[in-house]
């Protein structure tokens, strides 16, 4: 398989909220699986229930994504997932970038759900300020083995050798990924990079944002990088672990505000 090089040259997409945007809700590392029901239940109550004018999933939205034609298959969870998704998009605008473990979600996804597919990064203005907008884990440069597999899996003839294989292939290929991390869990070796601070700053100067907003570490917490910029981690979501967790970071012409969603 070909190799990748690593993306010298950074291409920061541009969203313009509407006026009429009031409330936005960002989220990320959701993993859903079959085996996380809860997780699945509280992304449908959320969707039922937000205010927000716009979702961001921020990638990780699936614990593995082992390509589009899995949505045809009747009764997969995938497509059960696509259509609680296109649901929601008829409520209210959905985007989605992509995760280190749904990189292969492509059109078949945005042709099933409505939503919208985000680059990675994109700079979101709204509320009279420019929000720059990442999975993360492009940003999380000390994690030198990640980032060469991550070259490797953005490229587009790597992904096409991959997605030629027969669906239950790579469906045993995306088990046996879950299994291994679920392993490195257990034995307590699963640990992420966090985020490189000069190259959030790099990028966020370059964006002319003030506040960098991501997933993909799963550490929650506000950062200030220097004067004037600060990043934002989301929370995963794990409505079986102890305790459970799941949360927004909601927007709104009054700043950033994070909201706990999972059972106390």
């Amino acid at each position: 398989m070909p190799e990748a090089a690593p993306q010298t040259t950074l291409h920061m997409a541009q969203l313009q909220a509407p006026r009429a945007w009031r409330t936005v809700d960002f989220l990320a590392d959701l993993h859903l699986e079959p085996a996380q029901p809860a997780t699945l239940q509280a992304l449908r109550q959320y969707l039922d229930d937000t205010p927000a004018d716009a979702v961001f999933l921020l990638g990780d939205l699936f614990e593995v994504w082992v390509g589009d034609d899995a949505i045809d298959e009747a009764g997969s969870f995938e497509a059960q997932c696509c259509a609680l998704l296109a649901q929601a998009a008829r409520q209210r605008p959905l985007y989605f970038m992509h995760g280190n473990r749904d990189f292969l979600v492509g059109a078949g996804f945005t042709r099933h759900t409505g939503i919208t597919l985000l680059a990675d990064p994109t700079v979101l203005s709204m509320a009279g300020r420019r929000w720059l907008l990442s999975h993360g884990d492009a940003l999380c440069l000390n994690d030198v083995e990640y980032q060469r597999f991550r070259a490797l899996a953005r490229n587009p003839e790597w992904q096409a050798q991959l997605l030629a294989r027969p669906l239950h292939e790579r469906r045993a290929q995306g088990r046996s990924a879950r299994s291994e991390s679920e392993a490195r869990k257990q034995a307590g070796t699963a640990a992420y990079a966090d985020v490189d601070g000069p190259a959030a700053i790099a990028w966020l100067r370059a964006a002319r944002a003030e506040a960098l907003i991501h997933g993909h570490t799963h550490l929650p917490a506000d950062h200030v990088l220097a004067p004037g910029l600060s990043r934002h981690v989301l929370t995963d979501w794990d409505l079986q672990a102890t305790p459970p967790r799941a949360g927004v970071l909601r927007l709104t012409d009054q700043g950033l505000q994070r909201l706990a969603l999972a059972p106390t």
